[in-house]
């Protein structure tokens, strides 16, 4: 069998600055990290304000399951087929973080004949950008222990202390440790921890940022600790809001590369949607509006996580209005929904298909009803799926108002997806999106949080100890209360048990620790056992990964 990096490996690239020329991007615009892959000036950004957007289409998912249901494929595929069939085209992708590439999901630059490429350099270090947003990170947690031992004229509280360490790597070891020890030329000692670098609020910030002003004036606003009385502490108290962007000067400029039908990709920008808010740049997606007929952009994970948040919060802090959504599909992921083992998927089971389509019956409702969008099914087809299968998921999905269609973009490239192209371009152009907010900003937080559980998760309540709500409350009077907020979830279920298949109803949302991201403009609720730090699998995809004499790498998928 071909294997996805064989397929990139094989591309005929052409040379960015060719990519982009088809956009009206001339050279003297572009910042070229190699022949194949560049960042876009800021100052070319400023000259397409005035220009009218494009049409903005949402892919998202069902709950993801170990089968794989192909969401950056299907971008990847919708977006080349939208060239075929006339439209000019731009995905927007959001960066493969090395925890996953290293872990156990592997790589995020598609499959198949739908990919973006270079392969290797997207998922393995790309041009620096989570790099510059882990060095940013760990600048402010040394700029704030080094202010302690020189005195801490602020007063700070080494026991809250509130900002983390990052590494790009999922590292178990390093949530809970301790600093400082070694005597007293290694400062004070106290616990503190690491997250991935992709939940740093840092990212999220660099996503949401509008310019470098915007920017600065985010990570100035950052809350890193408190004082004994409980005064918020942030990262301008220490001067680190300059010399952080400095860091991050190259990381805001979008990154272009191209798919395997050389169609211009925007990817820029990685946080998490499970422990983040899931989206790629705001600059990117602004960007690709104002250069496109169409924009095809993700929302991570499934509908309940990236969804949710790239309406709830990308949506609310830039203006941006998607026209319509995909919700992207496989017949084995529902059949896993429906309690089919991962080595079963490949057989027929209608039984179970039809019990698994409650997962992808909620998410449609979510979209329709409470993001207010128009919505198309897309199955991504494999190989092993029947006539029978196909057929009932037809079926049974015609009550649901949205339309099905089958595409083969992961065999086939942009030619097999041309349908989905078709159905998305008739929707956008008959089907007004009825865009909306699943809550108001001045709503209290808690209300917000069980806006989400009871409406898109199906929880019958929330429950949050005491401690946590007084955190809340504070958070309120202290001015917060206004935030959206930013679930951090399992992302394999609609509760926080990530065994619990299918549409769960009625189940317990608990709310086990908030933190403030003040830069970010967002409340983020960690539920469940989700931790913001990932660690290994047994046989993590590193053991898979190698490098020959000549420089080519193998194993990556």
């Amino acid at each position: 069998m071909t294997t996805d990096i064989a397929i990139a490996q094989s591309a005929k690239m052409l040379r960015i600055a060719q990519v982009a020329q088809k956009l009206g991007i001339e050279e003297e615009y572009m910042e070229p990290y190699g022949h194949w892959k560049a960042k876009i000036s800021l100052e070319f950004l400023e000259t397409l304000k005035d220009k009218p957007n494009g049409k903005l289409v949402l892919v998202t998912a069902i709950n993801p399951t170990p089968a794989g249901e192909g969401k950056t494929t299907t971008t990847v595929g919708l977006g080349d087929a939208l060239n075929r069939v006339g439209k000019t085209a731009i995905i927007c992708l959001r960066e493969p973080s090395l925890g996953p590439v290293f872990g156990m999901k592997g790589g995020a630059a598609g499959g198949g004949y739908s990919q973006v490429v270079p392969m290797e350099d997207i998922n393995l270090h790309f041009t620096g950008d989570i790099n510059a947003v882990a060095l940013a990170n760990n600048l402010l947690a040394a700029l704030i222990d080094n202010h302690v031992f020189h005195g801490n004229e602020l007063g700070i509280d080494v026991r809250r202390i509130v900002w983390r360490r990052v590494i790009d790597m999922n590292d178990r070891s390093l949530r809970d440790i301790a600093i400082g020890l070694g005597g007293p030329g290694n400062g004070f000692p106290r616990n503190d921890g690491f997250d991935i670098a992709v939940a740093s609020e840092v990212m999220a910030i660099l996503c949401l940022a509008t310019s470098v002003e915007d920017l600065k004036d985010r990570l100035g606003r950052i809350v890193v600790a408190y004082t004994r009385d409980r005064k918020p502490i942030l990262s301008r108290d220490l001067n680190a809001q300059g010399a952080m962007a400095a860091l991050l000067r190259d990381a805001i400029k979008p990154n272009i590369v191209q798919t395997l039908e050389n169609n211009a990709a925007f990817i820029h920008g990685g946080p998490f949607a499970n422990i983040a808010h899931g989206c790629n740049s705001v600059i990117a997606t602004q960007s690709a509006l104002k250069l496109a007929d169409y924009v095809v952009t993700e929302g991570g994970f499934g509908a309940d996580l990236g969804a949710e948040k790239f309406v709830n919060i990308k949506c609310r802090k830039s203006g941006l209005r998607p026209d319509c959504a995909v919700v992207v599909t496989t017949v084995r992921g529902l059949k896993y929904h429906g309690g089919v083992e991962l080595a079963d998927l490949g057989k027929e089971n209608l039984a179970a298909l039809e019990k698994g389509m409650a997962n992808l019956e909620r998410h449609v409702y979510n979209v329709r009803t409470h993001y207010g969008l128009p919505c198309i099914v897309a199955i991504n087809h494999f190989t092993l799926d029947t006539a029978a299968e196909i057929k009932l998921l037809r079926d049974k999905m015609a009550t649901q108002g949205a339309p099905v269609v089958v595409s083969r973009h992961w065999a086939e490239g942009g030619r097999g997806a041309e349908d989905l192209a078709k159905a998305v371009i008739n929707m956008v152009e008959t089907t007004p999106s009825n865009f909306k907010f699943l809550y108001e900003d001045n709503m209290p937080l808690l209300d917000k949080v069980n806006a989400i559980a009871t409406k898109l998760y199906g929880a019958k309540e929330v429950s949050v100890d005491t401690a946590v709500r007084n955190q809340i409350r504070q958070l309120e009077q202290d001015g917060y209360g206004h935030l959206p907020i930013c679930m951090a979830k399992t992302q394999y279920s609609f509760s926080t048990d990530a065994q619990l298949r299918g549409a769960p109803s009625g189940h317990l949302l608990n709310i086990r620790e908030v933190r403030l991201a003040a830069g970010a403009e967002y409340i983020v609720m960690i539920c469940g056992d989700v931790m913001t730090m990932p660690g290994l699998p047994k046989v993590p995809s590193s053991a898979s990964i190698d490098v020959d004499a000549d420089g080519r790498i193998t194993g990556l998928s």
